[in-house]
């Protein structure tokens, strides 16, 4: 009996940048209603440190909790569900475990501090990967 091979297509480089647009457009808008409310219900100044350190907040913590939060529940982000695509396993194809969906996040900035060659490296990568990836153990695939 045969075994049945599947193949995976990995999302390349500038599917994954359509993707981050698409990505970065819906959380800008989601982090100017969270901030719009935050100051019509708690007044500031736009130049007091109290307004800097609440959008420094929002605009850190809301898109760590939104994206974590997409990648647990479907593997994905909006962004990437565009374009069928989902985070699995490097090895198994699986899905992949909440701590290491969590580790992939914070792999982003490595991949962003030597000159974002992180991100650029998926242009060479055989599997497509960026460094992010390679530190969680996933690959982002293109449902058939």
């Amino acid at each position: 009996m045969a075994q049945q091979q599947i193949e995976h297509q990995y999302m390349g480089f500038w599917m994954r940048v359509l993707a981050s647009i698409l990505d970065n457009i819906w959380l800008g808008v989601i982090i100017a209603i969270v901030m719009l409310v935050l100051t019509m219900v708690f007044p500031m100044d736009s130049e007091s440190t109290e307004y800097f350190l609440t959008g420094g907040s929002v605009n850190v913590l809301l898109p760590l909790v939104l994206v974590i939060a997409l990648w647990i529940r479907y593997a994905s982000t909006p962004g990437k569900m565009a374009f069928k695509a989902k985070i699995v396993d490097a090895d198994t194809f699986e899905p992949v475990s909440n701590g290491r969906l969590i580790l992939r996040y914070f792999g982003y900035f490595v991949s962003i501090l030597p000159l974002f060659l992180g991100f650029l490296w998926i242009c060479w990568d055989e599997r497509k990967q960026g460094f992010h990836d390679k530190i969680a153990g996933t690959v982002v695939v293109i449902e058939k």
